[in-house]
C-alpha cells in the first residue's frame, strides 16, 4: 500500500535535489514489504551496485528508473533512494580499494591529486545541475542526457576495444618470452652466483596496504571541503526560495569550490613544469598528461558538466568522472577506485540533506543501502579477481560502457513515457522560472 505524506515544502528547498521536478509529495512512508517487485528491485540494485562500482559510475542513471517503475515511487523519492545506493556502494567499494595494492608500481590505489581536483568542481556542478532542473523542461533534460550517455558509453567501448587489443599483444610477447625461457632452461648453463636473481619484495600485510593507501592530508582536505559545502546547503534550504540569502548560500559555494581547485591546480601545474625543467618525464600523478593550464580548464570544465549532470540525474557524477579518468590516461583499477571515492563524499552529502527533509522511507532507505553495501564489496570482489585472473584491465572499461548505455536506455524509457504523458494532459513543457516554483 503506498501512501503519501503532506507536502514538506516548495521542491527548491534541496541543493542538491533529484533530476525531474513533476509535484510535491514524497513517498517518504511507503512500507517495504516483500513482494516480486522488492525481490526484483533487490535483484536490479544489487546487479546495478556491483556493476556501477567496478566501473566508476555508481549507477543512478540505473536506480532512478528501476525505483519509479519497478517499486513505484515518485521521482523525487527515487532520486533520493539512489543517493543512499550509490553512498552504500561506493563506501564499501572504498573501504575494499583501501585494502589493494597499486596492480603496477608503490603508490596509493586512489589518487589523492586527482580526487582534490575534480572534487570541488563535481560538488559545484551537482549544485548548478539542480538549479538548471528546476528551469529545464522534462524533456529537454532527457534529450540531453541520453545524447551525453550515448556519447561516453561508444567513446568508452572503443577504448576498451583498443586496451583489449594492448593487452592481447602484451600476453603473446609474455607467451613467446616464457617459451624461450623454457629452451634455455633445457640446456645445462652455468650461472654465476653474481647473475642469480634478485629476491622479489616481501608481501605487505592487509594492515599495512590500508595504512599506505591513506593519505590523511587529502582526506582531511576533502572533509573541509564537504562540511563547507554541508554548511551552506543547510543555510540554503533554511532560506525562503530566491531571497537574498538563498542567493548568498548558492554563490558562497563557487569559492569554496575554484579555491581548493585552484591550490591543487597550481600544485600540479608546478611540480610538473618542475619536472619538465630537468629532464623528468615521469607523471606527477597517475593522469598520464602533462598539467598545462589547458589541460586544467579542460578538467575543470569536465568536473562542473560531471556534476551538472549528477545534480540533473540524481546520481553522483560518476557518468562523467570515471570515462574523464580513463581519456587523461588514468589506468581502470585506480580510475575506478579515485572515481567511487570521490562519488562517496558528493552522494554523503546529499543523503545527509535529504535526511533532514525527510525525502525517503527509513526502511526502505536502510535496506537498499545495505543491499548496495554488499554488492559494491562483492562487485569489487569477484571483478578485481577476473581481472587478474585473465590480466586483462579493459573489463572494467566494458563494464563502465555497458552501465552507461543501459542507463541511457532506461532513462529514455522513463523520460519518452513521461513526456508523452504531459503532452497528452496537454501540460506547459517549455522553460520554467527560477522563483515560480
Amino acid at each position: 500500500m503506498i501512501r503519501f505524506s503532506s507536502p514538506t515544502r516548495p521542491l527548491s528547498v534541496s541543493g542538491l535535489s533529484c533530476m525531474f521536478v513533476t509535484n510535491n509529495f514524497v513517498d517518504n512512508l511507503k512500507k517495504l514489504e516483500l513482494s516480486w517487485r522488492s525481490i526484483l528491485a533487490t535483484v536490479i540494485g544489487f546487479l546495478g551496485s556491483a556493476f556501477g562500482t567496478v566501473g566508476g559510475v555508481g549507477g543512478g542513471g540505473i536506480f532512478v528508473p528501476m525505483l519509479n517503475l519497478v517499486v513505484g515511487f515518485d521521482t523525487k523519492s527515487a532520486a533520493a533512494l539512489s543517493k543512499c545506493m550509490i553512498m552504500g556502494a561506493s563506501a564499501s567499494s572504498v573501504w575494499y580499494n583501501l585494502r589493494v595494492s597499486h596492480p603496477s608500481k608503490e603508490a596509493p590505489i586512489i589518487d589523492y591529486h586527482l580526487s582534490l581536483l575534480f572534487q570541488p568542481m563535481l560538488m559545484l556542478g551537482i549544485t548548478i545541475g539542480v538549479e538548471l532542473s528546476i528551469v529545464f523542461p522534462y524533456w529537454l533534460i532527457t534529450i540531453l542526457i541520453i545524447i551525453l550517455f550515448l556519447g561516453t558509453s561508444s567513446r568508452s567501448f572503443f577504448k576498451a576495444i583498443q586496451m583489449w587489443k594492448e593487452e592481447t599483444l602484451i600476453k603473446m610477447e609474455i607467451e613467446k618470452q616464457e617459451q624461450a625461457k623454457c629452451k634455455a632452461n633445457d640446456q645445462d648453463v652455468a650461472i654465476g652466483s653474481e647473475y642469480e636473481p634478485l629476491l622479489p619484495p616481501p608481501e605487505k600485510s592487509p594492515l599495512e596496504i590500508l595504512l599506505f593507501n591513506i593519505r590523511w592530508k587529502g582526506i582531511m582536505v576533502l572533509m573541509l571541503v564537504w562540511c563547507s559545502f554541508l554548511f551552506l546547503q543547510i543555510i540554503k534550504n533554511n532560506a525562503s526560495d530566491c531571497s537574498t540569502l538563498y542567493w548568498t548560500a548558492n554563490i558562497l559555494q563557487f569559492p569554496v569550490a575554484l579555491s581548493v581547485f585552484g591550490w591543487e591546480a597550481a600544485k600540479l601545474w608546478k611540480e610538473s613544469h618542475q619536472r619538465r625543467l630537468h629532464g623528468n618525464w615521469e607523471c606527477v600523478c597517475e593522469a598520464s598528461i602533462e598539467w598545462t593550464p589547458l589541460q586544467l580548464l579542460f578538467c575543470a570544465s569536465a568536473g562542473l558538466l560531471g556534476g551538472t549532470v549528477g545534480g540533473l540525474l540524481g546520481s553522483g557524477g560518476g557518468f562523467i568522472l570515471g570515462p574523464l579518468l580513463l581519456e587523461i590516461g588514468v589506468i581502470p583499477q585506480v580510475a575506478s577506485a579515485t572515481a567511487t571515492f570521490v562519488m562517496m563524499f558528493s552522494s554523503s552529502l546529499s543523503v545527509i540533506e535529504f535526511y533532514f527533509l525527510k525525502r525517503f522511507p527509513i526502511p526502505y532507505a536502510l535496506y537498499l543501502t545495505f543491499v548496495s553495501i554488499m554488492a559494491g564489496f562483492w562487485g569489487q570482489f569477484f571483478i578485481r579477481k577476473l581481472v587478474k585472473w585473465l590480466k586483462r584491465a579493459s573489463i572494467i572499461i566494458f563494464i563502465l560502457s555497458a552501465v552507461i548505455f543501459a542507463s541511457a536506455l532506461t532513462m529514455g524509457v522513463v523520460g519518452g513515457e513521461k513526456s508523452i504523458q504531459m503532452i497528452n494532459r496537454h501540460e506547459y513543457m517549455g522553460f520554467l522560472s527560477f522563483c515560480d516554483r
